[in-house]
C-alpha cells in the first residue's frame, strides 16, 4: 500500500520536474531568438551571401504636405560591392587554406589522427572557420553513425544555443538546437528542438513557442553485441565551439557600416550618372502658372511649348549639374582602405607588392591579418584540445603531451630570398628544419626520405667510379 503511494508521488514529482525543465527550455529559446547576438549571426551570414541593407534602398521625395514618400519614377540602383565576403575568404584561406597537420613523438598516433582529419575534414573545417567569422563561433559535433563510424558534423551557429556552467564558457551544461524540418510530401515545415545533456538527448516539437516532448534520454551511442544493445553516453557534452575571438563577436560587427557606405556610394553614383534629367536644373521664365510636375512630364517627351504672356516671351534656361566622378572615386578608395584596416585583412594590390617585393614588405602587408589569425589560432588550438578528448576516447588513447596541432598558413613569400636564406643556414640548423622551410617542398618527411635514398645511391655508385665495383678484374678477392 505505502510502496504504491511512494511510487505515485515519485512519478508526480518526476512529471513536475519535466514540466519545469520544458518551461525553462521554452523561455531560453524565446530570449535567445530575440537576442542581439543571434540577429548579428544572421546578419553576418546574409552579408556574406550578398543579402545586404542596400537592397532595401528607396528614393524619397517630399509631397505637397511635406511628408517623405517613395518616388518610383526615379532610377534606383541597388549595387552590392561585397568587400565583406572578400575579407572572410581571405581569412579562411590564410589560416586554413592548407590542411592542418599533427606532430608527435608517437608517429603511429599522429598517423591515426591524420586518417581522421583527412581531406574531407579539411573541407568541412574551412566551412567551420567561415562560420566562426560570420557568426562569431562555429560548432563541431562528434558522433557515431549507424555503421559505428566515428564522424564529425557541423551545425549552423544560428541553430545552436549553448548553456554554460561557468562565466568563462569552459564547460557546457547543455546545448539546445532549434531547427526546421520539412514534412515529407508537403511544402510545410515543422520546428524541432533537441536538448543535448550528459544523460542523453531530449527531442521536442515546437509550435507557437510551446515544446511538446517526443522522446527523452536518447543515448549518444548504442553498441550491439549479438542481439543485445548497450546504450552509452559521453562523459562530456559532445559539442566543441570554434570561436573567432573570446567574446564571439562576428567580423560583420566591425565592418557593417563601412560595407553599407560602399554600397551606398556606388549605387548613388550610378543613379546620378543614369538620371540625365536630374543632372540639369531648369529655370522657367514667365511660366508662373506651370505645375513643375506637369513640366517635367512634358520634358520626358523632349518637347516644350513656349508661349508669350502679355507681350513677354516665355523661356526655359538650364543650369548644368556635373557629376564629379573623382569625388566618388576618392571616397570609395577611402572606404575600401578603411574596411581592410578595420577588418584586419590585406590589400593584394598594395604598392608594396610592385616590382620584386622583399620579405619585409610582404610581412608588413600581412601584419594585420597575421594579428587576427594569431588570435583565431589561439582559440582554435583550445578547441582542438577539447575535440581531441573525444578522438582519444574513440581511439582508446591517453592524452599525448607531445602532440602539436600545426596550422600551415598560406603566406606569400619571396621564394628567391627564402632559398638564399636556407643556403646560408646550412650547418647552423638541422636539415629537417631547412627542408620544412623550403618553398618547393610540400611534404618535408617524404622529401627527407627521398634525399636519404639519393645519398645511399650515390654512396653505392662511388666505389664503381674508381674501379672497385663488383666484378672488377683488379680487385683481389681473399
Amino acid at each position: 500500500m505505502f510502496e504504491w503511494i511512494k511510487k505515485l508521488f515519485s512519478k508526480s514529482k518526476e512529471k513536475v520536474e519535466k514540466k519545469v525543465e520544458r518551461s525553462y527550455v521554452e523561455k531560453l529559446i524565446q530570449n535567445w531568438e530575440m537576442s542581439k547576438s543571434r540577429k548579428m549571426m544572421i546578419t553576418g551570414e546574409d552579408y556574406y551571401r550578398g543579402k545586404q541593407d542596400i537592397l532595401n534602398k528607396k528614393r524619397l521625395v517630399r509631397n505637397e504636405k511635406g511628408d517623405l514618400v517613395e518616388n518610383f519614377a526615379l532610377v534606383n540602383h541597388k549595387i552590392i560591392d561585397n568587400q565583406y565576403s572578400k575579407l572572410v575568404d581571405q581569412k579562411v584561406n590564410y589560416l586554413v587554406g592548407k590542411p592542418i597537420s599533427f606532430k608527435s613523438k608517437d608517429e603511429k598516433y599522429a598517423e591515426e589522427l591524420q586518417k581522421i582529419f583527412d581531406k574531407n575534414f579539411h573541407r568541412k573545417f574551412k566551412y567551420l572557420t567561415e562560420n566562426a567569422l560570420n557568426n562569431g563561433v562555429g560548432w563541431l559535433h562528434p558522433y557515431y553513425d549507424n555503421e559505428g563510424n566515428f564522424k564529425l558534423r557541423q551545425f549552423e551557429p544560428s541553430e545552436i544555443l549553448p548553456i554554460y556552467k561557468d562565466k568563462d564558457k569552459e564547460e557546457l551544461e547543455m546545448v539546445i538546437r532549434v531547427y526546421k524540418e520539412a514534412v515529407l510530401g508537403t511544402y510545410e515545415t515543422i520546428e524541432k528542438v533537441e536538448v543535448y545533456k550528459k544523460n542523453g538527448i531530449d527531442r521536442y516539437v515546437r509550435k507557437r513557442g510551446v515544446c511538446s516532448l517526443e522522446c527523452e534520454n536518447i543515448p549518444y551511442v548504442i553498441f550491439t553485441e549479438g542481439e543485445e544493445e548497450k546504450p552509452f553516453n559521453w562523459a562530456k557534452i559532445p559539442f566543441i565551439p570554434f570561436r573567432y575571438n573570446q567574446q564571439e563577436i562576428p567580423l560583420i560587427a566591425r565592418v557593417k557600416s563601412l560595407q553599407d557606405a560602399i554600397n551606398t556610394i556606388v549605387s548613388n553614383f550610378q543613379d546620378n550618372v543614369t538620371e540625365d534629367i536630374r543632372n540639369t536644373i531648369f529655370v522657367l521664365v514667365n511660366f508662373g502658372g506651370e505645375d513643375p510636375a506637369d513640366f517635367r512630364r512634358d520634358l520626358q517627351d523632349g518637347i516644350i511649348k513656349v508661349n508669350a504672356v502679355e507681350g513677354i516671351s516665355g523661356d526655359v534656361k538650364t543650369l548644368q549639374v556635373e557629376v564629379n566622378s573623382e569625388n566618388y572615386k576618392t571616397i570609395l578608395e577611402m572606404l575600401k582602405k578603411a574596411i581592410i584596416e578595420n577588418g584586419r585583412g590585406f590589400d593584394a594590390k598594395d604598392d608594396r607588392m610592385s616590382n620584386n617585393p622583399n620579405q619585409m614588405n610582404i610581412q608588413s602587408m600581412y601584419a594585420d591579418i597575421d594579428l587576427d589569425a594569431n588570435n583565431m589560432e589561439t582559440e582554435f588550438q583550445a578547441s582542438f584540445e577539447q575535440l581531441l578528448w573525444f578522438v582519444n576516447v574513440h581511439l582508446r588513447k591517453d592524452k599525448d603531451p607531445t602532440l602539436e596541432v600545426i596550422f600551415d598558413r598560406d603566406v606569400l613569400v619571396n621564394e628567391g630570398q627564402t632559398i638564399e636564406n636556407i643556403v646560408k643556414s646550412v650547418g647552423i640548423i638541422s636539415e629537417e628544419t631547412l627542408v620544412s622551410m623550403h618553398p618547393f617542398v610540400v611534404d618535408p618527411k617524404a622529401e627527407l626520405e627521398r634525399m636519404k635514398k639519393e645519398k645511399e645511391e650515390k654512396i653505392n655508385q662511388y666505389p664503381e667510379a674508381f674501379g672497385n665495383g663488383p666484378g672488377d678484374p683488379d680487385v683481389k678477392e681473399e
